[in-house]
């Protein structure tokens, strides 16, 4: 696989590379990211190795990330596909500039044209659910921008499987543009994700773009037993070790996680990071991950792994050492005497999921 084996995005015609670009790390402005030579320098590798799909926020390092990401597309806006997101407020204080409502929803697209210096945004997320905002004040407001030409797809992030699919049949009912793209933290450390978004994504047409596939650097072999630690500050943290800390995954679990995963590396003469990404890609509702970097040489690690094929033994010691409990009500109804009931004893073929715009 290579970055310019291209996939199609969901139920869309898009197509988009297996690993995108993700810009987070694009500014210096929280502390911790990448300078404007070095952020030039990531994103001319991702490109001239046939990399096409660039992910940012409006309020990413405070709007520099989409303000380089505009300077590094000018000449070549047509081959890239640019993917940002609205939500989060950028005006502390003002309870309108954060949200899912229209009223930010249109002023956080407004910015973002500016920002990257655009007459479109390719891919629009809704960043994370508000928990206030009608789901159909949302979808009707983002099929305004797309018939308004200010959009052309519509994708969403960090919201319960159970609302996005009243979303999507609420915009299939009415004629409104559905969502073709799932953004979501999916990564060996954070697996919960395939009870419920998962499935939902591959029944209802949704690309998944995994967010932090590397568990903020976990996996990547970054950190030991020693810096366990949890953070509840709200602030975002001037060190990578501080958000990590901040998202919960800097634990015992995900040490001993990342150790598996540094052994399967050595075996296969890879690297951990190349390691967590192939299994990652492996997963047939995956689209195309967002890998982030600070550094040119991280990125090119990260790029590494389209060329890792781990065997099945490898795969299995990797999801034994990070399977997530079951819940209800899979727990329940997976139980042999509860499927001798449901199936009066007899053998049942299951109906495949469908998996469209996945590449599997």
């Amino acid at each position: 696989m290579t970055l310019d084996t291209y996939r199609l995005l969901g139920r869309s015609g898009l197509r988009v590379s297996p690993l995108s670009l993700g810009t987070m790390t694009f500014g210096s402005d929280w502390g911790w990211g990448a300078d404007s030579g070095e952020a030039q320098r990531i994103f001319d590798l991702y490109v001239e190795r046939g990399g096409n799909f660039v992910d940012t926020a409006v309020n990413y390092t405070d709007g520099t990330s989409e303000r380089f990401v505009g300077e590094f597309i000018a000449g070549k806006r047509e081959r890239i596909v640019v993917a940002t997101k609205f939500t989060m407020a950028r005006d502390p204080g003002n309870p309108n500039s954060g949200g899912n409502h229209r009223l930010n929803m249109v002023r956080s697209v407004e910015q973002s044209l500016r920002q990257l210096a655009t007459d479109r945004i390719d891919l629009l997320y809704l960043h994370a659910w508000d928990m206030t905002t009608r789901p159909d004040e949302v979808m009707r407001a983002l099929d305004d921008l797309v018939r308004a030409g200010k959009i052309l797809y519509c994708g969403i992030c960090n919201t319960p499987a159970w609302r996005i699919a009243e979303m999507q049949t609420l915009a299939e009912l009415r004629g409104w543009s559905p969502f073709v793209a799932l953004q979501i933290e999916y990564s060996l450390v954070e697996r919960s994700v395939e009870h419920e978004l998962m499935p939902m994504a591959q029944g209802l047409g949704l690309g998944v773009l995994p967010w932090s596939p590397l568990g903020g650097g976990v996996l990547a072999g970054k950190y030991t037993r020693a810096d366990v630690q949890d953070s509840r500050e709200a602030a975002v943290s001037a060190s990578r070790k501080g958000v990590i800390a901040a998202s919960g995954h800097l634990n015992a679990r995900s040490i001993g996680i990342a150790e598996e995963v540094r052994a399967v590396a050595l075996e296969a003469g890879a690297t951990p990071s190349q390691v967590a990404l192939a299994w990652t890609l492996a997963h047939p509702a995956v689209v195309s991950p967002v890998m982030g970097a600070r550094t040119l040489s991280q990125a090119e690690d990260n790029m590494g792994a389209l060329e890792v094929v781990l065997s099945p033994e490898q795969v299995e010691r990797l999801n034994r050492i990070s399977a997530p409990d079951p819940i209800f009500p899979a727990r329940f109804v997976q139980r042999p005497l509860v499927q001798q009931l449901i199936h009066g004893g007899t053998a049942v073929a299951l109906r495949p999921i469908a998996t469209h715009g996945t590449g599997a």
